[in-house]
């Protein structure tokens, strides 16, 4: 019987450690990939790699679209030659919904009816540490394939899957720089007669409510008012030596529920020396910190002991950074969408502000007031850097 290897590509984890790379953020808007080329290279490194032939390449994100149905992008991606979409689905909060259910059971299955012998998992997230030791136990390779950052290191890998994994290899850099590219600026139009609308979430006509605008349900309320972020983060903590109280930036997600929003940073990190992909784990590898849940699209460190708390210059900085990423490319109804929306931040920016003060830190959790902090921050710097949009 012929031997195969297969490729399994978490594409929230390929994508925004990539744009991590090229725009310093990992805003997946902030990016324009050649997804064809992109996985033309991907699949002649693995089949170089093992010298096995390659069956297929199995490529996982959420439906771009209602309900999981796949966008034009996802439906060109399928329609590729030997590359297998499958989709899960995005939560009305912006979380990824089944992406790592499904790619943690075709691992399984597939190892345990010997469809091929040596899995390539495109990935770092934690989460499917135990389906790779249940695949192995059906007596196959499993090889991590991690994407580098501008160092040179494995991205956003967690050490406890590099640890039961076979080997890792990296995404060879030149692919990368090749076929990822900062999004174009964008460039208005003529606006034609009748509302402005967000394009992608705004399947009905109405008019997008202006930077003023109270909700309804906020207007015919008559409870006290809340206080703000920044009076919370304020506060003074317990006292007795209590632990200021933790949240995980996946939970932060699901505060958020606004339009996705593309953009491009202001600076690019260098682009390293492409390395010699190895399956021998390097003292590069082992300098790995940062972890990626693509459920998330953040961290998946082990817990450390005591979270840092961050300095205002470094959520001023991942704010700013953000901001100009995602202004560089957005449109005109979504420069209006954003302050019309506020105080909720949309769920794409929300996540890459979470995870990119965690980068920063170094940290898996980020605690309460700092997240807090980097909200009401957010909207500062916004204004600051985009200005209220009041036509």
């Amino acid at each position: 019987m012929r031997s195969y290897c297969a490729l399994y590509v978490d594409a929230g984890y390929l994508l925004s450690s990539s744009a991590t790379r090229v725009t310093g953020t990992s805003l997946r808007g902030g990016v324009r990939v050649d997804h064809q080329a992109l996985i033309e290279r991907l699949l002649a490194q693995v089949e170089d790699d093992s010298g096995l032939p390659l069956l297929r390449v199995n490529w996982y994100d959420s439906g771009g679209n209602v309900n999981g149905a796949p966008s034009s992008s996802q439906l060109s991606i399928g329609m590729l030659p030997r590359v297998k979409l499958r989709l899960g689905r995005l939560s009305p909060a912006g979380e990824q919904k089944g992406v790592d259910l499904r790619l943690g059971l075709d691992l399984v299955t597939h190892a345990r009816n010997r469809i091929v012998d040596v899995m390539y998992l495109l990935c770092g997230d934690d989460d499917l540490t135990e389906a790779v030791e249940e695949a192995q136990g059906h007596g196959v390779q499993v090889i991590l394939v991690g994407v580098p950052d501008a160092e040179g290191r494995p991205h956003a890998v967690a050490r406890h899957l590099q640890r039961e994994a076979d080997g890792l290899i990296l995404v060879d850099t030149a692919a990368i720089d090749d076929t990822v590219h900062r999004a174009p600026p964008f460039e208005p139009r003529p606006a034609a007669a009748g509302p402005v609308l967000d394009p992608i979430h705004d399947p009905t006509p109405g008019p997008i409510p202006g930077p003023g605008h109270v909700p309804d349900q906020v207007a015919a309320s008559t409870e006290a008012p809340c206080p703000s972020p920044a009076d919370l983060a304020a506060r003074p903590r317990p006292a007795g030596g209590t632990a200021p109280s933790h949240t995980s930036t996946s939970s932060s997600s699901s505060t958020s529920t606004a339009s996705p929003m593309s953009s491009t940073s202001p600076t690019s990190p260098t682009s390293p020396t492409s390395p010699t992909p190895s399956r021998a784990a390097s003292p590069d590898v082992a300098r790995s910190s940062l972890v990626y849940s693509s459920t998330t699209g953040r961290s998946s460190e082990p817990h450390l002991p005591a979270p840092l708390e961050a300095t205002p210059e470094q959520i001023t900085e991942v704010c700013r950074s953000v901001i100009r990423t995602w202004r560089a490319s957005a449109t005109e109804a979504q420069h209006q969408a954003l302050f019309a929306g506020r105080p909720t931040i949309p769920s794409d920016v929300d996540r890459a502000l979470l995870m990119d003060l965690s980068a920063r830190l170094g940290v898996y959790e980020i605690i309460e007031s700092d997240r807090l902090t980097l909200r009401h921050r957010f909207w500062d710097v916004a204004e600051e850097l985009v200005g209220r949009t009041t036509s």
